[in-house]
């Protein structure tokens, strides 16, 4: 995942475009780098994070009205200067920034050797500009060699491309995302909104293998339809939705900001929910689709569906979903989650099930997303920009509305709706600072620890599932979750002394998962106890509480707050 924004209007470029990559920062940090055109294009680039690399070499001086720039995190090539983007052709004319993978890059450039092209970097980007060069070269112009050069890429991308020679900047993608900006003093586009939301709320959305040329005008086409017109929409979230104000970090705000996010993921209209409800009545085969965060929710979700309204509904990885498509039919239901609206492997899944007449329902956080332009219907989650790469808000606003859609679905939409409210004050005292302070001890003790394990039994085991991703996320250490009666299957021979384990507990399985406690805890475990009530087997102790079907929205807004 990297981040890319371009600009091009009345202002000078390089500031706009460094405030940009620093909102994009939560897509890579391992180094950055931006072009711009004055009377030529200057490159400037390098290794570290964006404060780091512009320390070293002055973004904002370099001139000019257009420009674009990159936040990479390395997939093709080292973490490099050479291999840190943007990218230059081999006439030093054009210049690309690119997120995604060139699944044919390897063919194309020995391609481009056999006309005597040289490539300085390992990456798959370097071929796009090169690309675009050999078109030219040929007789094409700028536009029209840009069309062809993306028409022969397989894989996912989005790209930015500027020519020595030309006041546009080309912007194109496929499969990742790229939204325009349309301000009063320019164009802008990024792979996230946040990059240029303080100088625009007028986005659009672009579809699969969309192309845009930004000049003095906007001009929309598509590499398989031609011309094409896109709706301008003005997005609701404020300018400091996507500021960390006073908090130290991104990760910090979000975790707080979820008091009002569970609360405006359940503000949805009535009719509409019981019309989804309805769908999934109606429906021979569930499918939750989704990928890490999205599909820990939905697993959580799953259970929530069989215990509150009766129905089963498989759930299924974005990236495991092919081996199920020989289910498919036009009775089957895919509910697709995704906080983007732009994961890959489900956008994927979504285009498969589709081909199978199945119905697609999605629940997004982004209004115009990819995912909302192939589902029949979608509800949104209204949690308004998440930058922290560690999904919080997002992940427990799904599962409040998943939830709801499970208590409406029993018709019991009142009392769900009711028993959601009342979590407000609940996650308003866990997600406190003075709470989070209390915790602070406790990651101190847990910060230079080589492994660590989760357990929890029931709606508690995907939440296990989902504060050991938390973990990796965010502190880089190991950690693995459990099923809490899968102890015994082999995992209890890793327990060392002094092996830290967080231990999710609800009164339905209190019994069950507090002896699989006291295995750990006999061979010599650190045990830290989330839950309503201490126990004497707890080293540690965080209390929740009670809250039934409802544990797994309060104990991740918990968990999280120990990283």
């Amino acid at each position: 995942m990297c981040g890319i924004i371009g600009y091009i209007g009345v202002e000078k470029a390089s500031p706009i475009l460094l405030n940009g990559l620093r909102q994009l920062e939560y897509r890579g940090y391992d180094s950055c780098g931006m072009a711009c055109l004055d009377k030529d294009i200057e490159v400037r680039k390098g290794v570290g994070k964006i404060n780091e690399v512009n320390n070293s070499f002055s973004f904002e001086e370099i001139n000019g009205k257009m420009g674009i720039a990159h936040t990479r995190w390395a997939t093709h090539g080292g973490v490099t200067q050479k291999n840190s983007h943007p990218h230059i052709s081999n006439n030093g004319k054009i210049a690309v920034v690119h997120n995604g993978i060139i699944e044919n890059y390897q063919e194309k450039r020995d391609e481009l050797k056999e006309k005597n092209f040289e490539f300085i970097s390992e990456t798959d980007t370097e071929v796009i500009p090169n690309l675009i060069q050999y078109f030219m070269d040929k007789g094409g112009d700028f536009v029209d060699s840009c069309k062809k050069a993306l028409t022969e890429l397989d894989g996912n991308f989005a790209i930015l491309a500027i020519h020595r020679d030309e006041d546009v900047i080309i912007a194109s993608r496929k499969g990742s995302p790229l939204v325009i900006g349309i301000g009063e003093n320019g164009f802008f586009a990024a792979s996230d909104i946040p990059a240029f939301l303080d100088h625009t709320k007028q986005i659009v959305y672009l579809y699969d293998e969309d192309f845009v040329v930004m000049g003095k005008t906007l001009s929309f086409y598509n590499l398989k339809e031609g011309p094409v017109f896109r709706q301008t929409h003005t997005v609701d979230w404020d300018v400091e939705q996507a500021k960390k104000g006073d908090f130290e970090h991104f990760m910090l705000k979000e975790i707080s900001e979820q008091v009002e996010t569970v609360k405006k993921a359940i503000q949805q209209e009535k009719a509409i929910v019981e019309n989804i409800c309805d769908e999934i009545r109606r429906a021979k085969g569930i499918f939750f689709v989704a990928c890490g965060s999205s599909y820990h929710a939905c697993l959580s979700s799953s259970y929530v569906f069989s215990k509150i309204s009766g129905i089963h509904v498989n759930v299924v990885l974005g990236s495991e979903f092919p081996n199920y498509t020989h289910f498919l039919n036009k009775d089957s239901l895919i509910i697709a989650v995704s906080q983007s609206g732009e994961t890959a492997d489900v956008l994927e899944a979504v285009k498969e099930a589709k081909k199978k007449g199945s119905k697609i329902i999605s629940i997004v956080n982004v209004m115009g997303s990819s995912l909302t332009h192939h589902s029949d219907e979608f509800l949104l989650l209204n949690a308004g920009p998440e930058i922290c790469v560690l999904s919080t808000k997002t992940y427990t606003a799904q599962l409040g509305l998943l939830t709801l859609i499970a208590y409406s679905l029993a018709e019991n939409y009142e009392e769900g709706k009711k028993k959601l409210e009342f979590l407000w004050n609940v996650i308003y005292y866990l997600t406190s600072a003075n709470t989070r302070n209390k915790i602070k001890e406790l990651s101190e003790k847990l910060r230079y620890v080589d492994h660590l394990f989760t357990i929890g039994r029931g709606l508690q085991y995907p939440t296990a599932m989902e504060a050991a991703l938390k973990i990796k996320e965010v502190s880089y250490i190991h950690a693995e979750a459990f099923a809490g009666g899968e102890l015994k299957h082999g995992t209890l021979a890793l327990i060392e002394n002094g092996t830290p384990c967080i231990v999710f507990v609800a009164e339905d399985n209190e019994k069950e998962i507090l002896s699989n406690a006291m295995e750990i805890k006999s061979r010599g475990g650190y045990i830290i106890g989330i839950g309503p009530k201490n126990n004497e087997i707890f080293d540690t102790f965080i209390k929740v509480p009670e809250a039934n079907s409802m544990n797994p929205i309060i104990h991740l807004a918990k968990s999280v707050t120990v990283k």
